[in-house]
């Protein structure tokens, strides 16, 4: 199916009507996990946690199990550590270059490294404690969860580079189960990891539109056919 140029127009013209409010809605998301980190920050670290982190944990210490334990450790692998910040992301990146897509792999790739920067940015400026419920060595800083950051910017940049609902789905499970392992390890309290989550999400769309264009043209070159959803 031939493309004329004023066609290419108005796509890209209903793009960038289409983009506005998810941009909004993550520059939003983006922002109220700035001000949860600032509302912490201002917290007398004495009194930390808050009621439903210390209650959450309170929880899932009570019923730790060494199966459960060596799933969430399984996790904890995958999401973080040179295999989750290194290896996973230049993985997904090689994959869609040899797909030739070329502009969704820089897209994840934009997104990865924001996330990522984001992340560290914001746990030495809260500087918030971790749980002494700990079972893993983790670095400075509580909040936000890079792990549940991390995974939860992958799940929806291959959600929004994929277009299938069944991404959104699994991108979904993975992030939840991701949530759960670092809450149950102690490696987080349970506002980080919401907050991580948030912050991942919010990148993801953020980084998304200016490249939405460009990613739905290479998207129909490869599946001429295939109807965006």
């Amino acid at each position: 199916m031939t493309v004329t140029p004023k066609q290419r127009e108005k796509e890209a013209d209903a793009y960038k009507v289409q983009r506005f409010w998810p941009v909004v809605s993550g520059a939003v998301a983006v922002l109220l996990v700035g001000l949860g980190g600032f509302l912490i920050a201002l917290r007398d670290f004495q009194v930390v946690p808050f009621d439903v982190d210390a209650e959450w944990m309170e929880e899932l210490v009570e019923h730790r199990h060494p199966f459960w334990q060596a799933m969430a450790l399984a996790f904890d692998h995958l999401g973080g550590g040179i295999l989750g910040v290194f290896i996973v992301p230049l993985a997904v990146i090689a994959v869609l270059f040899l797909l030739k897509r070329r502009w969704a792999a820089l897209y994840f790739a934009v997104a990865s490294v924001v996330s990522a920067l984001l992340v560290q940015i914001i746990k030495n400026l809260v500087g918030r404690p971790r749980p002494e419920e700990i079972l893993v060595a983790a670095d400075f800083g509580s909040f936000p969860s890079g792990h549940t950051a991390n995974a939860a910017t992958m799940a929806v940049a291959l959600a929004l580079i994929l277009r299938r609902y069944w991404i959104w789905f699994a991108g979904a499970a993975y992030v939840v189960l991701m949530l759960l392992s670092r809450n149950y390890l102690g490696a987080h309290w349970l506002t980080d990891t919401m907050g991580g989550m948030v912050l991942g999400a919010g990148v993801a769309v953020i980084a998304w539109a200016p490249f939405a264009h460009r990613l739905h043209v290479e998207r129909r070159r490869k599946q001429p056919d295939a109807v965006a959803t």
